[in-house]
């Protein structure tokens, strides 16, 4: 709670936004803008990997959206990937920079970096599942000697829904970074995978016993992935999951995001398949 206080002091409430400036957009697919923004008297966000913001427009409406960039590359700005689905979301693609966004959080609890510290890393994101895990990749890219392998497996539908394609060629091209890549629907010149992303786990061998792996995508891949895993042997507790489950408020009243017992803004977003194993509609 310390942190959170430290981040929204000048507003003196969780429900209050603080009014922060776009400083940057880019364009990164079709449906997909990436937006830096920074907070008003140089408060810094402090988030942790996996954690997510509300964001609002004044007279249109608030929305979660998780953080993408890493805390160790956020200092006085941080960065949102917005995909235009909604009202929200659609006005949001029409600001440029300079315009003003409102900004509550950072909610939520993030994957916990310092357990992973030491293991290989098995990263698995779906579709726009890889805007959250950016987070966390780029945070283990930044310490990279305190971890062993790093696999990052990512599936989308067609090359050119891809996020982030121009780090993707960079981590492709690191020699302590294994990228496995695959499309639903490939076009000309597409040379990796074609299939679902479990495609890519006959491509991967792994020592299940110190791996970690992190899934973050569709819910409807969860339970085929997860299969996988606990197929090669990776330990319950060592598989974590991001779920956005309709987070209204961000601080546990409103009750829109529950799963059974847990408020998914409060408990997660980030959970081990350990935690929810036995959560009825987790997984469904």
């Amino acid at each position: 709670m310390a942190r959170l206080i430290d981040t929204v002091k000048e507003s003196e409430s969780i429900y209050m936004p603080l009014p922060a400036r776009i400083t940057a957009v880019s364009k990164l697919t079709e449906l997909e803008n990436l937006y830096t923004i920074k907070l008003p008297y140089g408060i810094r966000l402090r988030h942790e990997p996996g954690q997510f913001v509300q964001v609002s427009v004044f007279g249109v409406g608030e929305a979660p959206i998780s953080i993408t960039s890493s805390p160790s590359r956020s200092f006085d700005s941080f960065e949102l990937c917005v995909r235009r689905v909604g009202d929200l979301t659609n006005v949001i693609h029409s600001l440029k920079p300079g315009d003003m966004l409102g900004i509550r959080g950072p909610f939520g609890r993030g994957f916990p970096v310092d357990r992973f510290r030491g293991k290989d890393i098995l990263l698995c994101a779906g579709g726009l599942g890889m805007a959250p895990l950016r987070s966390l990749i780029d945070e283990i890219l930044d310490e990279r000697g305190n971890y062993g392998r790093v696999i990052i497996l990512y599936g989308a539908h067609s090359p050119a829904e891809m996020l982030f394609r121009d780090e993707l060629h960079e981590w492709d091209k690191r020699g302590d970074v294994e990228l496995h890549l695959t499309v639903d629907v490939p076009t000309r010149g597409w040379e990796r995978t074609v299939g679902v992303i479990t495609t890519l786990f006959s491509d991967i061998v792994v020592l299940p016993r110190n791996t970690v792996s992190v899934v973050v995508g569709p819910p409807v891949m969860y339970p085929f992935v997860i299969k996988d895993l606990l197929q090669i042997g990776i330990p319950k507790g060592n598989i974590w999951m991001s779920f956005e489950r309709r987070m209204k408020c961000g601080v546990g009243k409103c009750g829109h995001c529950q799963l059974n017992h847990l408020y998914t803004c409060q408990a997660g977003p980030a959970f081990s398949f350990a935690e929810i194993e036995w959560v009825e509609e987790a997984l469904k």
